[in-house]
């Protein structure tokens, strides 16, 4: 077993204002229960315990919200998993302790996880460049992690960017399929299968 570095899950919300905090996680509720368009602001403020002016107090809309929402957790994302390539002691620690975290933070939160994965295409076109903006910039560290392997000669790939997306993919389904109480599969679980997948994928050595 290769040992890693101790990465920082990707927490989302997060963010300085509780007040803030509860918004999000109420309109994760709410847009997971009832889908983005038939949320109302009415229903995202009954569930933060503030009226609908208090939400036009921290966001100018709904949609607003929903892309807040989403940079912040890509924002969040892309920094723990920057933080734990430069921390790795090598590049398969570096891609194996970066998968893993990615893919415990998609099981642990996946009802938020599911919200900014495929809620994007209720964005408007700016905050979706936006978005997208982040996504390559999480992209880049998994491709320069596998750039690093394959440049030392632990990692044998013949196309660094189509593997990068092909481990965050894998990553990224967890959203969709995990709940609590499946049987036998836990975040920690998850993240060690994961882990090891995203370095078969590389070709790298395993001991």
């Amino acid at each position: 077993m290769l040992s890693t570095v101790t990465a920082p899950t990707p927490s989302l919300p997060a963010h300085d204002n509780p007040t803030v905090v509860r918004l999000f996680e109420a309109a994760a509720d709410a847009f997971a229960d009832k889908g983005f368009h038939a949320t109302t602001t009415r229903d995202i403020a009954s569930r933060a315990g503030l009226s609908p002016a208090g939400v036009y107090v921290h966001f100018a809309s709904k949609e607003d919200l929903l892309f807040q929402l989403s940079r912040v957790g890509h924002v969040g994302a892309r920094d723990a998993l920057a933080a734990a390539a430069a921390e790795a002691a090598s590049p398969s620690a570096a891609l194996q302790e970066v998968i893993s975290a990615f893919a415990r933070w998609h099981a642990e939160e996946h009802q938020v996880a599911r919200i900014v994965q495929y809620e994007f295409r209720h964005l408007s076109p700016e905050h979706q460049r936006e978005v997208l903006t982040l996504r390559r910039e999480i992209d880049g560290v998994v491709e320069g992690i596998i750039t690093d392997g394959v440049s030392s000669g632990d990692f044998h790939v013949d196309d660094v960017r189509a593997t990068a997306l092909a481990a965050l993919s894998l990553v990224v389904d967890v959203a969709r399929w995990y709940h609590p109480g499946v049987k036998r599969t836990t975040p920690e679980s998850i993240a060690e299968t994961y882990g090891q997948l995203a370095l078969r994928l590389v070709g790298a050595k395993q001991d």
